[in-house]
């Protein structure tokens, strides 16, 4: 039974790396001793290791212990053993990219599907949609294609804005990038603002956090839904 948590982000305004989601991260993993984290998005261009550092540091905080996945020779290996997996933010072009080049994509999707507890932040949530058609990076490199995991029937935008009432950029809104999709395609997109999450358990997908969430679906008016929504629905 599949058990996801889905986060808009790593870091809220003026809180530490995952500080604002650690109390329900010590609930998620309760049952956890050692995370597997995939660092492949490396925000800011960083290396492996320091992102794992990174990542360690946070989790010590609810006493778990983390190990990258570039430390093994085997990462499909390492994936199917692992007691659960967090796969981090960056730049989702860049992670979903080396999830292919290390041929561990199928291989990731088949341990979440059978079970193994999963979190992604940002980037890391990104992939779990249908596609990545729908994330805000800069497409710096090539994937074989943007079929992502397919965990949820829709595609997520994190870190979703709203539009800001009298600012004087002339540029496209998040809505408006969304609504340009939909002239393409057809699956529904979740805009996750910042501090909140899908906690995704079997079949039930349902938002968390303080924030509404805002859904579109192909051919109507967008709307807001409230945090304990379910949302398995979407498709």
């Amino acid at each position: 039974m599949k058990n996801i948590f889905i986060a808009s982000t790593s870091t809220t305004h003026g809180s530490n790396y995952l500080d604002y989601i650690l109390k329900d991260l010590n609930i998620f993993f309760k049952e956890i001793n050692t995370i597997l984290f995939i660092p492949y998005a490396r925000p800011d261009g960083i290396s492996h290791d320091t992102y794992t550092k990174k990542v360690q540091e946070a989790f010590l905080k609810i006493k778990k212990d983390v190990i990258g996945i570039h430390t093994f020779e085997n990462p499909s290996l390492a994936i199917e053993e692992a007691e659960a997996i967090f796969v981090g933010g960056g730049n989702t072009f860049v992670l979903l990219n080396q999830l292919y080049k290390n041929n561990v994509l199928s291989v990731l999707k088949d341990s979440i599907s059978k079970g193994t507890p999963y979190l992604g932040t940002s980037a890391g949530s990104n992939i779990c949609g249908l596609s990545i058609k729908t994330t805000n990076d800069m497409p710096i490199v090539y994937p074989p294609n943007f079929n992502a995991l397919g965990l949820v029937p829709f595609n997520i935008n994190p870190h979703y804005l709203d539009t800001i009432k009298n600012l004087k950029h002339m540029g496209e809104t998040r809505e408006t990038r969304i609504k340009e999709f939909h002239c393409y395609n057809t699956q529904p997109v979740i805009g996750l603002r910042e501090g909140s999450w899908l906690h995704v358990k079997g079949d039930s997908i349902v938002l968390k956090g303080p924030l509404t969430a805002r859904i579109f679906e192909y051919q109507k008016t967008p709307y807001e839904v409230k945090p304990e929504t379910e949302l398995n629905t979407l498709k």
